[in-house]
């Protein structure tokens, strides 16, 4: 008779030793309009997204691979990699757009492939964390199925990226990864000291974003806030900035706090007061 298979521990919450304290940093999504802009005259680069970083107080710049060019190279990354240091901003992550959700097969490969790939660009940049989804899955999937091709895909791609000493933070954005309780599960299931939760206080559909941040926060590798948060079947709220950090330091959290904008004012005209805002609520004692 076979011995009974004994599951391995769900992993535990991080901890840290010392005391909570945090860096600011800035997504390069909240430019999006600027990156995508058609008029060449207010396009802009990761080049000049790093300048606006560091000439308006950013500890670091987290830079969204949807606005590097098709044509990457590591001559590229280099450029990019020396531009931020001289200018004092440090490349904190990048973040990539895949899915996971996908049945075995090329379409999953390449998405496999994709974040693979960017954990070598990530390592070349000196980024230590990347950004990553778990999909959208199809309506007649289950939740259940859902989680065990993400979790699977997780697994392979974070044996990877320990590798080159870059973590993966799974961001509570879409589907099944929306719900706290699912996004920890998932984060437990693969047991892996490089993995955890990059954490996005705009993107919660519950009835108390602010609990789900709280439930999500001990098990954080990288954090993100936004201007505006939403309860369900509510409409869009002002976020409580204190509110979110003061949950941040219960969780003696120690990293990036990072502005990602989404509101509809300007983002030149609007992020400089809003980082403002944030930083006096970092650096509270």
């Amino acid at each position: 008779m076979l011995a009974p298979v004994i599951p391995a521990p769900a992993v535990e919450a991080i901890k840290r030793k010392g005391k909570p304290h945090f860096s600011l940093g800035l997504v390069a999504y909240s430019f999006r309009d600027y990156f995508n802009n058609k008029d060449t005259s207010k396009k802009i680069t990761l080049f000049d997204f790093i300048d606006f970083c560091a000439d308006h107080g950013c500890d670091g710049a987290e830079l969204t691979t949807y606005y590097f060019p098709p044509n990457l190279d590591d001559d590229y990354l280099l450029r990019l990699k020396r531009h931020a240091f001289l200018r004092g901003v440090e490349i904190c992550g990048t973040a990539v757009g895949n899915n996971f959700v996908l049945p075995k097969g090329d379409k999953r490969n390449e998405q496999i492939g994709l974040v693979k790939k960017w954990v070598d660009h990530s390592a070349l940049l000196g980024a230590p964390h990347i950004r990553i989804f778990a999909g959208t899955k199809p309506r007649d999937m289950s939740d259940a199925d859902a989680k065990k091709l993400c979790i699977e895909g997780f697994e392979e791609c974070v044996a990877y990226a320990g590798k080159k000493g870059v973590f993966l933070g799974l961001e509570n954005h879409s589907g099944i990864a929306t719900d706290a309780a699912q996004l920890i599960e998932m984060v437990q299931a693969v047991k892996s000291p490089w993995f955890g939760i990059s954490i996005d206080s705009g993107n919660f559909q519950s009835d108390d974003p602010y609990a789900a941040f709280r439930q999500c926060a001990p098990y954080a590798v990288n954090a993100q806030v936004k201007v505006e948060l939403q309860r369900r079947g509510k409409p869009k709220e002002a976020a409580d900035f204190g509110r979110l950090i003061r949950i941040l330091r219960e969780a003696n959290y120690q990293g990036y706090v990072s502005l990602e904008y989404e509101a509809q004012p300007d983002p030149y005209e609007a992020i400089p007061n809003w980082l403002a805002q944030i930083r006096k609520e970092l650096d509270r004692a």
